[in-house]
């Protein structure tokens, strides 16, 4: 075989060595009809070989694999050009299978956009799902794909949702909703009435007294009444589902609020031993041993806190006090000193939010010259 191949290489050819100085197809082709014409002999000892089937195989194979890559590029180029001229039922199949063999990062992302619209447009769907997931995956930060992303699952949203409506009208879930939507617009009475509802139906639901609770407390001034109801559906919450850490936390909280020390840390300790990731009750407890005067206690959950929220003046504060009361003054001093910074980044970070919203404003007229 070696001699084989340094005649080869005489009139043009050298066997394939992995896929190093691959030939072309054309080239290959032409090689082998070199080797019929000029040397018959050989050739009827390739062939004879099975070396020449192995030849045109690679032929084969090389001028296939540049075809298809050529085909996809065009028809990628092709379905891009019908999506942004409106004729998306003849793009989408094609821009559905381009997001997987997009030649670069450019087209990659004008795939996904393009087939996000179209499905979006065709009210496809399904068919948009795999345009969020790969846009999400491989451009998480860029500003086109999120703006898309946003309008897309605002879409996916409200789609789900009517359909809540249409197929079950009835069902506790669409006075869920109707709830949930009433909360973020603030209109917590609203609110409150909705989750009374879903308790009519199902009285026994886990999350719901918790969440009517939550809609009366978050009131701007929620009356005394309020505050007692809302306590009221903490506690039965409690009953229903023992291990909600948000049930335990507020009632922490509305404790801590009427002096009652003792009863807020055994709220606290509850929900951080229910949810290990709840910040805000390690920072409750933390709070309440310090104004206990337990400050050796209060240590551990308020570093747990500093770790989970690094950038709270609060935490470095309450931390400073509990180290002090424990005679770390050194410690006491570092907190102390990275409470300062944190807030003074804080508000930073809040001036620059301002600047930011006013300077998107309307510029004020100018002032009228007073008179003389």
């Amino acid at each position: 075989m070696v001699a084989i191949g340094v005649r080869l290489s005489a009139i043009g050819y050298r066997l394939p060595a992995g896929n190093k100085n691959l030939a072309s197809a054309e080239n290959t082709s032409a090689s082998i009809r070199k080797i019929r014409f000029m040397m018959p002999w050989m050739f009827k000892c390739l062939i004879a070989s099975g070396l020449i089937a192995g030849i045109a195989l690679f032929s084969s194979a090389q001028s296939t694999s540049v075809s298809q890559r050529g085909s996809s590029t065009v028809s990628l180029d092709r379905a891009l050009g019908l999506a942004e001229s409106g004729q998306c039922d003849q793009a989408l199949p094609i821009l559905k299978k381009g997001i997987h063999t997009a030649a670069n990062r450019e087209s990659l992302k004008r795939a996904g956009l393009d087939g996000l619209r179209c499905a979006m447009t065709r009210n496809a769907y399904l068919d948009a799902l795999p345009f969020l997931e790969v846009l999400g995956r491989e451009f998480p930060r860029d500003p086109d794909v999120l703006y898309a992303a946003t309008h897309a699952y605002s879409d996916l949203s409200q789609h789900a949702s009517q359909d809540l409506v249409r197929e079950a009208p009835f069902s506790y879930q669409v006075h869920q909703l109707s709830a949930e939507s009433l909360e973020v617009q603030g209109r917590y009475d609203e609110a409150a009435a909705e989750y009374r509802k879903i308790l009519e139906i199902s009285p026994l639901l886990p999350g719901i007294h918790y969440r009517l609770g939550r809609a009366l407390m978050s009131k701007q001034s929620p009356s005394p009444e309020d505050v007692a109801e809302a306590k009221k559906q903490f506690e039965q919450e409690l009953e229903i589902d023992p291990k909600n850490a948000g049930a335990e936390y507020v009632l922490g909280e509305l404790a801590r609020q009427d002096n009652d020390l003792p009863l807020a840390i055994r709220h606290f300790s509850r929900a951080t031993k229910l949810d290990t990731a709840f910040s805000e009750a390690y920072l409750g407890l933390g709070t309440a041993l310090v104004g206990s005067k337990r400050f050796s206690e209060a240590i551990p959950p308020l570093e747990t806190y500093e770790k989970l929220e690094p950038d709270s003046p609060t935490g470095h504060y309450q931390l400073a006090l509990a180290y002090s009361g424990a005679g770390r003054k050194e410690d006491a001093n570092r907190e102390a000193s990275l409470q300062r910074e944190s807030a003074a980044s804080l508000e930073q970070v809040k001036r620059k939010i301002a600047e930011g919203v006013m300077g998107n404003a309307p510029a004020a007229p100018p002032a009228a010259a007073s008179p003389k």
